[in-house]
């Protein structure tokens, strides 16, 4: 089929939307994990360390499979992918409601619910980028409010659920809501506009004759290019932040005193603001650059720990949250757009499935260590102060950051 010039309603923006709701329900599922760990650690007694390692074993094992689902997204697109991960993730959670054992909780939650985040993320990004060549950041942005929405309702949501009936049961009424929300939507998915006999968003038939849509790096061309190094490192430092913070922010918060639906609030407050993050660092990206964008993310992100390093009350923490919240967004939405505009879309998928996997594996090693560091100091001050050097380290790469050169 001849690909035709764009109708008045786009297609695309059905992609959009329906990514936006697969990953408001998967990703806030397990952004609630850290509502979780105060359940299972009166339960069992098992140490925050021991129950954080589940969330790190997610965390790697999703970042390995991501060089994998981004190579199979290149291919074959999201369709089947997104139902395989809606079934395998609802799955988990209907496990996950009988755990005796800290070995389960390592193999219902790390291997079935936390192995689907990121190839989500990866399958659907990649796909939005082929769906459009301009305002890419915004539509990004878009998708990824799906994440801050389920940062911030759904682990508000899993505290009232746990509060009233359990946290065995809230996992079953999570693991449903997955499955009659993920699949149903997955099959609305198409790799790229030409399976709708259309062309990318913002192409011309001119310029598609030109310079084709899905053009840029293949990964072994990727390999001998250092700013492709440089965006791994940074991605690994921002993922270890990021998810070192949003596991452990809410124990912190009851540590200092604050109540269990008090510290749920900072995560809400967190995945409200990022929503603002995603749009407006998105869109900034589109007209001032995706690196620039980053820098500022970064900039943020060691203001705002500092401030939380020194922080004990609730007004405090809560702007410590929204803050945050807004680099946080920012972040996740400028991830696939800089792969598209330093790499290309030829391999986007796959390129974009390597560089999470060295994120996914920052942000394995993140809570983990952040609990072990609780573990053994009964405090998250030396953690933080990690976290700032992480993310400050993270600011340097952003500014050596340059654009690519094709040969």
């Amino acid at each position: 089929m001849t690909a035709k010039q764009n109708p008045k309603f786009f297609y695309g923006y059905i992609i959009v939307a329906a990514s936006l709701l697969m990953l408001f329900v998967m990703h806030g599922a397990t952004s609630s994990w850290g509502i979780f760990l105060s359940s299972l650690e009166g339960e069992f007694g098992w140490s925050r360390a021991a129950i954080s390692g589940a969330h790190s074993l997610g965390f790697f094992l999703a970042g390995m499979f991501s060089i994998l689902i981004g190579k199979i997204s290149d291919r074959l697109g999201s369709r089947l992918i997104m139902t395989v991960a809606g079934i395998v993730f609802a799955l988990g959670c209907f496990l996950m409601s009988s755990v005796t054992a800290i070995w389960q909780v390592y193999l219902f939650y790390g291997v079935l619910i936390g192995l689907w985040g990121s190839p989500a993320n990866v399958s659907l990004l990649s796909t939005t980028m082929r769906w459009f060549t301009r305002k890419r950041g915004l539509m990004s942005g878009i998708v990824k409010v799906g994440t801050g929405l389920g940062i911030m309702i759904i682990p508000v949501l899993s505290s009232h659920l746990i509060s009233n009936y359990g946290w065995r049961t809230t996992f079953v009424i999570l693991g449903f809501i997955c499955l009659v929300v993920v699949v149903p939507l997955a099959q609305l998915l198409r790799r790229d506009p030409g399976q709708k006999g259309l062309m990318p968003y913002g192409e011309s038939p001119e310029r598609a004759e030109l310079k084709p849509a899905n053009t840029g790096f293949s990964p072994q061309q990727a390999f001998h290019i250092r700013q492709f190094w440089i965006v791994c490192a940074a991605f690994f430092l921002m993922w270890y932040c990021g998810n070192g913070l949003l596991v452990h922010i809410a124990p912190h918060a009851i540590d200092v005193g604050l109540s269990s639906a008090q510290a749920a609030s900072l995560i809400a407050i967190i995945g409200g603001v990022s929503i603002v993050g995603r749009l407006v660092i998105g869109a900034a990206g589109d007209r001032i650059g995706n690196r620039r964008t980053l820098t500022l993310c970064f900039i943020i992100v060691v203001a705002s720990v500092s401030w939380l390093l020194q922080s004990t009350q609730l007004w405090q923490l809560y702007l410590f949250a929204a803050a945050y919240g807004f680099a946080h967004g920012g972040f996740f939405a400028l991830i696939s757009p800089l792969i598209a505009e330093l790499f290309g879309t030829r391999s986007h998928g796959a390129l974009f499935g390597i560089a999470t996997f060295f994120g996914m594996t920052g942000g394995a090693i993140g809570p983990l260590i952040a609990g072990r560091i609780f573990d053994i100091t009964g405090s998250y001050h030396l953690a933080f102060l990690l976290i700032i050097g992480f993310s400050t380290a993270g600011l340097v790469l952003s500014l050596i950051l340059k654009p690519v050169k094709e040969s």
